[in-house]
C-alpha cells in the first residue's frame, strides 16, 4: 500500500517547493508537487509568491502582512513564474507586488509589506482557554482509519503539516459533522525548518489555507464533496504580529462571520501553545452545493 510522504521528508519537499529559482532580479520560477491534483493548492502559490517578494527585500525587514487574490486555477504540471514589482522602499517599510503566471495568464497576485523591527505598544486578546492540547485530539491518520475511503486521497498527498481538528474535519461524510460556530485546529510543520524568519512566514502562509474555509462549513455542519459543498479560495489576507516558529504547535482558532450569495467569509487567529497571538487570517471563498 502506498504510504504518504510525511515527517521530515515531506517538509524537505515543501522547502524545495518554496526554494524558487531566480531568473533575474525580479523574476522567479517554482514547481508544484506531482500528487495528481487537478489544480495548484492555494497555500502553495501564496507561500511561493511571498518567497519571491521576500527575496527582493532586505532580510532585516520582516513581512507583517499580505493580501492576495486567486484569479485562476493553477496547473500543477507546469512551472509557475513569479514577477515582483518594487512598490516602495521607505525608512521602515518595503512594499512589493508579487504576480504568479502560467501560460501567459495571471493565476494569483499579492501585495506584501515588510517592516524593520520596532518597539511599541504591545497587547493582544487571550488565547481560548480549556482547549485540549494537540496530543489529546485525533491525528489525520486517526480520521483516515475511521473513514478508509479517504485513505487513497490521504496517501497521495505529502503530509508536511500535522493538522489536528478539535472537531470533525470538513471531509467526513454528510451527516457526520456537528454544527459548530467556532472551529479550532492544532497545526505545525511536521519537521525541522531552517531559522530564516521568511521561511517560517511562508510555511505559515501555506498552512493558513489548509482549513480556514472549513470554518464556514462548520457553522452549518456541512462537509466538502458529494452531498455537501465544493469551493475555491477567492482571496486571502494574513497579518504577522509576533515572531514564531511554524514547526512548533499553534492553535488556529477560526469562525465565519458571514456567508451568502455562494460565498463564505472566515477569519482565524493563531496562538502558540503558551498563548502568544502570532498571526491573523481572513479569507473569502466560493462555496456551491453539489448533489450526492
Amino acid at each position: 500500500m502506498t504510504q504518504p510522504l510525511q515527517g521530515q521528508a515531506a517538509v524537505d519537499q515543501l522547502l524545495e517547493i518554496l526554494d524558487l529559482r531566480q531568473v533575474d532580479a525580479a523574476t522567479f520560477t517554482g514547481d508544484s508537487p506531482q500528487t495528481g491534483a487537478q489544480r495548484v493548492f492555494g497555500g502553495q502559490v501564496a507561500g511561493q509568491a511571498l518567497v519571491a517578494a521576500g527575496r527582493t527585500v532586505d532580510p532585516a525587514r520582516l513581512v507583517h502582512s499580505l493580501h492576495g487574490y486567486f484569479v485562476r486555477p493553477g496547473d500543477p504540471t507546469e512551472p509557475i513564474t513569479f514577477h515582483v514589482e518594487t512598490i516602495r522602499d521607505g525608512r521602515s517599510f518595503s512594499v512589493r507586488r508579487s504576480t504568479a503566471k502560467q501560460h501567459g495568464k495571471t493565476i494569483f497576485f499579492m501585495s506584501a509589506s515588510f517592516q524593520v523591527l520596532e518597539e511599541g505598544l504591545d497587547h493582544h486578546e487571550p488565547a481560548p482557554s480549556g482547549v485540549p492540547g494537540p496530543e489529546d485530539v485525533p491525528t489525520m491518520r486517526d480520521w483516515v482509519e475511521k473513514y478508509p475511503s479517504r485513505r487513497s486521497v490521504f496517501n497521495a498527498s505529502p503530509q508536511a503539516v500535522d493538522v489536528r481538528y478539535l472537531g470533525q474535519p470538513g471531509w467526513v461524510p454528510p451527516g457526520d459533522r456537528d454544527a459548530q460556530a467556532q472551529q479550532r485546529v492544532w497545526m505545525r510543520i511536521d519537521g525541522k525548518l531552517p531559522d530564516d524568519p521568511l521561511i517560517h512566514a511562508c510555511a505559515l502562509t501555506y498552512a493558513s489555507d489548509l482549513s480556514l474555509l472549513d470554518a464556514v462549513l462548520s457553522y452549518h455542519g456541512e462537509v466538502w464533496g458529494p452531498g455537501g459543498v465544493v469551493g475555491a479560495s477567492l482571496d486571502h489576507a494574513l497579518w504577522f504580529h509576533r515572531t514564531f516558529r511554524a514547526d512548533e504547535w499553534f492553535l488556529y482558532d477560526s469562525a465565519s462571520p458571514s456567508a451568502g450569495r455562494a460565498r463564505g467569509l472566515a477569519s482565524g487567529r493563531m496562538f502558540t501553545r503558551d498563548g502568544k497571538h502570532i498571526a491573523s487570517a481572513v479569507q473569502e471563498g466560493l462555496l456551491r452545493r453539489v448533489g450526492a
